[in-house]
């Protein structure tokens, strides 16, 4: 029997997704190689654009534990972490675990939560543990946070805020699909949706996510990451660039690019291909540059055009 690679992991994947997922391939893909760089997403358009479709279908094609978390405004963090409730049976305090005690996270319309709420999924989206009343416990691995909002509402919803955001590996827009994919989804769900198995196991997510971190990462590749992460702070459309966590993120779905295109090692094109969806929700821009609808995504295009390559990879 073959060791499983992070490849093989992610074509299964990504395959049983797009059986459901209709017209959302980039999503799904960023989905899936968030997954594996141990990462967290957070899924922003329209109503009934496929948000809550996409993470299903993802935590579907996974055997592990999926919760949905429906965030509203009345909600308190205990909902999402848990409590400790004394037991008159037996006298003594024990822990009722949230849903947060999971692998696979919906945290549907996030933003609807306030700011209170929010924070209670800080310490468990980085550090994978959760603290309550003063007892920390581990959170089962693999472990992912697949969170909505919808950019549109202003009435009874709370920004996240940039400590939050800079916690997501990916902030992916769906957008519309087109014309043709649209009518394929009327011809799929005409009559009974179609319904996902898992092709994955945890074990296997948790083998493919142990191969990321050996992709090789040569100093000058880090160079040139850290000098991508450096122009934001220095661009003149950006109040606060990206911050040393967002260039860790930026190397490791980099390695994951690598390891989906059967690669050891990390080219330039990885972290190009990886750049915009990984720092462009990082940056907090000046107030002319805000209502441009796709400002940040350009200003990291321009400062990847304006990066020098290092010259040794200029043939890969």
């Amino acid at each position: 029997m073959q060791p499983i690679t992070a490849k093989t992991v992610y074509d299964k994947i990504v395959n049983n997704m797009e059986a459901v997922v209709i017209g959302r391939k980039e999503s799904i893909r960023l989905a899936v190689v968030a997954m594996l760089a141990g990462g967290h997403v957070l899924l922003e358009d329209v109503p009934g654009s496929g948000k809550t479709l996409l993470a299903k279908s993802l935590a579907a094609s996974v055997g592990c534990v999926f919760k949905r978390i429906q965030f509203t405004p009345d909600m308190l963090p205990s909902d999402i972490t848990g409590i400790n409730y004394f037991n008159l049976k037996t006298s003594e305090f024990e822990l009722s675990q949230g849903p947060i005690f999971a692998n696979i996270i919906l945290a549907d319309e996030i933003n609807r939560a306030t700011p209170k709420t929010q924070a209670g999924l800080l310490e468990c989206m980085e550090e994978r543990q959760v603290t309550i009343d003063t007892v920390t416990h581990q959170l089962p691995p693999p472990f992912m946070v697949i969170a909505t909002q919808n950019p549109i509402d202003t009435q009874g919803v709370f920004p996240l805020p940039e400590a939050q955001l800079d916690r997501f590996t990916f902030k992916i827009p769906m957008r519309y699909t087109t014309h043709d994919d649209t009518v394929e989804i009327l011809k799929t769900h005409q009559k009974q949706p179609p319904t996902l198995a898992p092709v994955v196991s945890e074990d296997e997510i948790i083998s493919a996510q142990a191969t990321i971190p050996d992709i090789f990462v040569h100093h000058d590749i880090m160079s040139y990451i850290v000098s991508l992460a450096e122009a934001t702070r220095v661009h003149e459309g950006v109040i606060l660039g990206v911050s040393a966590r967002g260039a860790l993120v930026l190397m490791r779905v980099a390695q994951t690019f690598a390891a989906i295109n059967s690669r050891n090692y990390v080219i330039p094109d990885d972290v190009k291909q990886a750049a915009t969806p990984v720092l462009a929700h990082r940056l907090i821009l000046k107030g002319s540059e805000r209502i441009k609808k796709t400002a940040s995504e350009d200003i990291i295009t321009e400062i990847i055009n304006s990066t020098v390559v290092p010259t040794e990879f200029l043939q890969s």
